[in-house]
């Protein structure tokens, strides 16, 4: 048996023994992020959100972000915001306390354990002073660090229960906020990063448990070009297997469940619509529709030519008679609409303007109120939309709201409404549609406005004319599913 050299055995141990102190403070190279957390990292925006469920490494992702900005460090595969300088930046969260144990946490380590300190995001090598806040233990005030220019960055947290006064100040790089600040914190840190120049964003992780609040809404909707949402959900990940990741959504509350596991937003005082997305989802695409089943339109109005201008909403929707299964295969806004624009817009989507009647509601029927005489419906009706004689109501005459909606909902739950899987706007307005105080918000609900009118109005569906046809055997064929 060959003797040992012990000088060798001991340089060896210490070689491991380095390799293992550079793996373990030097967390920033291992990064390797979901093609969602990428989407997240390289949305050019000066606010971006990435609204995730639980547990899917939304704060991971956030913390190896800031880490990047403050020491400048960016990987080769980085295509976001970078800064060619030491940085001043925020971070935000809830507590002192939540602060020490999540954002603090991922960001430099326990303080607890001075062995941790430098074995997260921002490397040991980098981590040049960590000067610790008052009042609550291990909590710290900010963090010096390295930037690769050779300046000092600064990273500084920030508790949203001291106030909006502790989020007012000097001008800053970035902030980054983890989970849902107030209102007031939120305008207060994007004001702080107002300075008018490249370079100077908020970016925001968190899983929306509060609602449809403000905050929230102002990504949700897509309304605002300035803000970006990514939405993550537990099944964008690799970390759990599909076994754990079922139990893990298993786990949660029924009215939770969809935004612990996928950053929908529980809304309001209570969502209108509770049936999951995927059980009303119609994937396969495009739709086969045989040409027996009938077919209906539903538009809510729009009016003004502004920017801001409030858009014409259509849904179109097949019935199959035989199951009493309604299937919605299109949607879509007009913007800044006119008659001639909405019809344009029909013609341009499908061949069926000239026989599908369209349902419409009761305040179509005032008068235009511009230079053309005649109803609002009877504008419309004027470029070839087929519309129907009266407005929405359901068969004894009623047209209540409240009754539309249970009908809509009724049809969810037991299956015999289905929407084509494509149609991202009808989704955003179906998690968005709730209730305050019990009644129904009239906020951005445009579609589901026009799907309750067309449902309303199921038995004027009709069929495409047969006189298209040859003959009744090609007339009975499953069409071709180009609605």
């Amino acid at each position: 048996m060959p003797k040992l050299d012990r000088k060798k055995t001991i340089e060896k141990i210490q070689i491991l023994e380095e390799q293992k102190r550079r793996v373990k403070y030097n967390q920033l190279k291992l990064y390797s992020p979901y093609q969602k957390q990428i989407d997240f990292h390289h949305a050019y925006a000066s606010e971006r959100m990435l609204g995730a469920g639980n547990q899917t490494g939304k704060t991971y992702s956030g913390a190896r972000e800031a880490a990047y900005h403050a020491t400048g460090l960016y990987p080769d595969w980085w295509e976001g915001e970078v800064f060619d300088k030491p940085t001043v930046g925020w971070v935000g969260g809830v507590s002192g306390e939540v602060i020490r144990d999540t954002t603090q946490k991922l960001l430099v380590g326990r303080m607890q354990d001075l062995e941790s300190i430098g074995s997260e995001a921002i490397p040991k090598d980098c981590i040049l002073e960590t000067v610790k806040a008052l009042g609550v233990k291990d909590l710290l005030d900010h963090v010096k660090v390295k930037h690769v220019s050779g300046g000092t960055s600064l990273i500084f947290f920030k508790s949203y229960e001291k106030g909006r006064e502790k989020f007012q100040g000097e001008t800053i790089d970035w902030v980054w906020l983890d989970e849902e600040p107030p209102e007031d914190i939120y305008s207060e840190s994007l004001t702080r990063t107002n300075k008018g120049q490249n370079g100077q964003f908020l970016f925001i992780t968190f899983t929306p448990l509060k609602g449809m609040t403000t905050v929230a809404y102002d990504f949700y909707s897509g309304l605002k070009p300035q803000k970006h949402l990514t939405r993550m959900t537990i099944y964008d990940v690799d970390h759990y297997t599909d076994e754990e990741k079922e139990s893990i959504v298993a786990s949660y509350t029924d009215h939770e469940r969809e935004a612990r596991s996928k950053g929908i937003p529980t809304v309001g005082e209570g969502r209108t619509f509770l049936t999951p997305e995927d059980e009303i989802k119609h994937n396969k695409q495009p739709m086969e529709m045989p040409r027996w089943w009938a077919h209906i339109a539903g538009q809510d109005f729009g009016y003004g030519q502004s920017d801001k201008s409030h858009p014409t909403a259509l849904v179109f929707m097949a019935h199959d008679r035989d199951l009493d299964i309604v299937y919605i295969y299109d949607a879509f806004y007009v913007r800044k609409p006119t008659p001639i624009k909405v019809a344009g817009a029909i013609r341009g989507r499908h061949d069926s303007i000239d026989w599908m009647p369209i349902a419409w509601p009761h305040d179509a029927m005032k008068a235009s109120g511009g230079n053309e005489k005649g109803t609002v419906a009877d504008l419309h009706a004027a470029q070839g939309m087929q519309m129907l004689e009266h407005h929405a109501t359901f068969e004894d005459g009623g047209n209540s709201v409240e009754a539309g909606v249970m009908e809509m909902d009724q049809r969810m739950q037991d299956g015999r409404l289905k929407v084509a899987s494509h149609l991202d706007d009808w989704f955003d307005e179906y998690r968005m549609y709730h209730r305050e105080k019990g009644k129904i918000v009239k906020l951005r609900d445009d579609l589901m406005s026009a799907t309750r009118y067309a449902i309303m109005c199921l038995r004027y569906a009709d069929t495409e004319p047969r006189e298209e046809y040859e003959d009744f055997d090609e007339y009975s064929e499953v069409g071709s599913g180009g609605y």
